[in-house]
Formats: C-alpha cells, sequence, structure tokens
C-alpha cells in the first residue's frame, strides 16, 4: 500500500522551512511545529468561537450576538436570555464543537497508523461498533434510561478495536490488515445493524434512525459533561504521542530502527481512537465523514507533522461540526436537519475527490 505521507527526516532537512521547537523540562517530550501553526491556531479558534456565537443567536427565538457574548459571561440585558442560552443553546452549541474535536483528532491517528489518507474510525469500524450497540440498546431494550446509551455506544467501539487487534495481530500488527480487517468489521457490524432495524418496533426503529443520522439536537449539559474528560484526557495524550506518529509514518522496521516501541505504541493510539471517536459517537451519534475530512484540511493549512497538524485537526472538525448544525437548523427553518446530514452531503463528495487525486498513487 503506498505510503501517503513525506517522511518527517526529508522534511527537516530543508533549510527553507521554518519550524519552531519546543522543548519542555519532562525528559522525552518535545514538539517541532512549522511557524504556521500558532497564528492558524488564532484564525481557526476565532472562527470557531464565531461558529458558537452566532449559532446560539440563531433559532425561533433570536439574539443579537453581542447579547448571546454578555449573557454567556453573566451580564443577560433581558432575563429571558439567560435561560434561551446558557439553559436550551449553548450545551448544544458546545457539544457540537467538542464532538468534532474528537472526531477529527480520532481521524487524524487512524490516518497516521494505517498510513492511508482515506483511514477514518469509520473506516476500520470503530464507529460501526459503536452504532450496533447502540441501536441493539434502542431497540432491544427501549424500557432501559436514555443515559446508558452513551455507556453502550462507547463499549461497542471498545469491543470492535479489541476484536480489530485480535484478528490484525500476526507476530504484530501491520496497517495493511487493520485497514483490511476493519473493512470487514465494518460490513458485518453493519449489516446486524440493518437487520435489527428490519425486524424492530417501528417506534423503537424511528429512535434508532434519528440515532444514527447523527445530531446534537436536545443535547444539554447532561450529555456536554461526561464528554469533557475523553477529551481533556486524550487529546494531551495523542499530542505526547505526536513524536511517535511521526516515527511510525516512517514504516515499522524504521521506527523500531529509531527506537520506538511499535506495538505498544499502535496499542495506546488505538485506544485514543477509541476513547475519541466512542464518546463522540456516543454523545451525538454517527456523524460520518468529520473524521477524514479534518485531517485533510488541517494539512494542507500546517502540513504533516503530528504536533502541529493534531490541534489544528481539532479546531477545523470543531468548525466543521458546529457550521453544519447551524446550516442544519436555518436551511430549512423552522425543520431542523442533523447535522450528519450536512457533513454527509459535504464529506462524500469530497471523499470522491480524495479517491480521484489518489488513483496513481
Amino acid at each position: 500500500m503506498p505510503r501517503p505521507y513525506r517522511p518527517i527526516s526529508s522534511l527537516s532537512m530543508q533549510p527553507s522551512k521554518p519550524w519552531i521547537s519546543i522543548r519542555p523540562r519532562q525528559p522525552g517530550i518535545s514538539f517541532r511545529v512549522d511557524r504556521r501553526v500558532p497564528m492558524v491556531l488564532v484564525i481557526l479558534t476565532g472562527m470557531a468561537l464565531v461558529a458558537l456565537v452566532f449559532n446560539i443567536s440563531q433559532g425561533e427565538y433570536a439574539v443579537p450576538p453581542l447579547e448571546v457574548a454578555k449573557t454567556i459571561f453573566g451580564f443577560p440585558a433581558n432575563p429571558d436570555y439567560a435561560f434561551v442560552i446558557n439553559t436550551l443553546r449553548l450545551p448544544r452549541a458546545l457539544v457540537a464543537l467538542l464532538v468534532g474535536m474528537g472526531l477529527a483528532v480520532a481521524g487524524t491517528i487512524s490516518q497516521a497508523i494505517a498510513r492511508n489518507p482515506l483511514a477514518a474510525p469509520s473506516v476500520i469500524g470503530i464507529n460501526s461498533g459503536a452504532s450496533l450497540v447502540a441501536v441493539t440498546f434502542l431497540i432491544a431494550y427501549p424500557n432501559l434510561p436514555i443515559g446508558w446509551l452513551p455507556v453502550a455506544a462507547f463499549l461497542g467501539a471498545a469491543g470492535v478495536a479489541i476484536a480489530l487487534y485480535l484478528l490484525a495481530w500476526n507476530q504484530g500488527s501491520s496497517p495493511v490488515r487493520l485497514i483490511l480487517i476493519g473493512i470487514g468489521l465494518t460490513a458485518l457490524t453493519g449489516t446486524i445493524t440493518s437487520l435489527l432495524i428490519t425486524f424492530g418496533n417501528i417506534n423503537d426503529v424511528s429512535q434508532a434512525l434519528v440515532w444514527l443520522t447523527g445530531s446534537v439536537y436536545g443535547r444539554s449539559w447532561a450529555q456536554f459533561w461526561p464528554l469533557v474528560p475523553w477529551l481533556v484526557v486524550f487529546i494531551p495524550l495523542s499530542l505526547v504521542l505526536a513524536r511517535d506518529l511521526d516515527t511510525l509514518n516512517l514504516g515499522d522496521q524504521l521506527a523500531q530502527g529509531l527506537g520506538s516501541r511499535v506495538e505498544w505504541t499502535r496499542s495506546l493510539l488505538m485506544l485514543c481512537i477509541v476513547a475519541l471517536a466512542g464518546s463522540a459517537v456516543a454523545t451525538a451519534g454517527t456523524i460520518g465523514f468529520v473524521g477524514l475530512m479534518a485531517p485533510h484540511l488541517a494539512r494542507q493549512l500546517v502540513g504533516p507533522s503530528h504536533a502541529g497538524l493534531i490541534p489544528v485537526a481539532a479546531l477545523t472538525g470543531a468548525c466543521i461540526v458546529e457550521l453544519s448544525d447551524l446550516v442544519g437548523r436555518l436551511l430549512f427553518a423552522p425543520i431542523e436537519l442533523p447535522c450528519g446530514v450536512i457533513t454527509a452531503i459535504i464529506g462524500a463528495p469530497y471523499f470522491l475527490w480524495l479517491l480521484y487525486r489518489n488513483r496513481n498513487q
């Protein structure tokens, strides 16, 4: 399988390429990022905040963007604003940002460990495993508290990841086997999900189909706070492993020659994928193509070094989901389209374009 990335070692030998080296006091931890990264992060952070405020301001009860900011900081000009913004709209908008970040970082890691530009959590079966267990929960056990749904979806993602790694193991795991077995697990879990939908009760199936499209509709603080710890722990862990990701892109043999513990590192990275993608899918359903698009867009902005690529991809994914939710709310208002539909409308042509661009590689 072709290697989609240019080796980091060859990039570092180009004198015309500006870099910033960050070396904390802790031994073994260092970052080398393109000088474009800080400016791109500032711009993307501004875009994410503007999208957040504008998304909160829109709706049946419109609120001026300035009043949104004042209300969030505790200075509402109208007492009604506090309930509409802080209780109804702010948690939904924040969930959209966090879900986009989790899916984007999981997609970035997936493409790196598979050394394939078309890899994503949805391709290697992580999302479909979460979807299968969640649909089983909704259809087979409709009377259980809905609060167990995120737990069920996460366990499904973890189960598929464990099966993927065990089936791909043959004196070690290779990117090719991970991709091929992941595609097979995706097909298998997708087929079982379709059977459940076909033979399930119509009312329960309707709820499952809404969840499968991917949406942040109705998300509240009850869904926001359980999502936060997953991102707080595993996005920084991904950054710590950024240099190992760069090394893995050089190939397993060369990575081992450079002192990298390949299987240990790959297992830890798989854990990051499961935690980030599983928690995102558990919270908002299967919002497709974010894990595919965000890493590619980020790579075009700051290059392939993962120390800069991971945070840029995270903010890119946050902007994609936030803007998709906004477009879905406004396009056919008062009818809302799930943000997963919007990302699919954008992502499917983007996926075909990637296939066309890489046809000769």
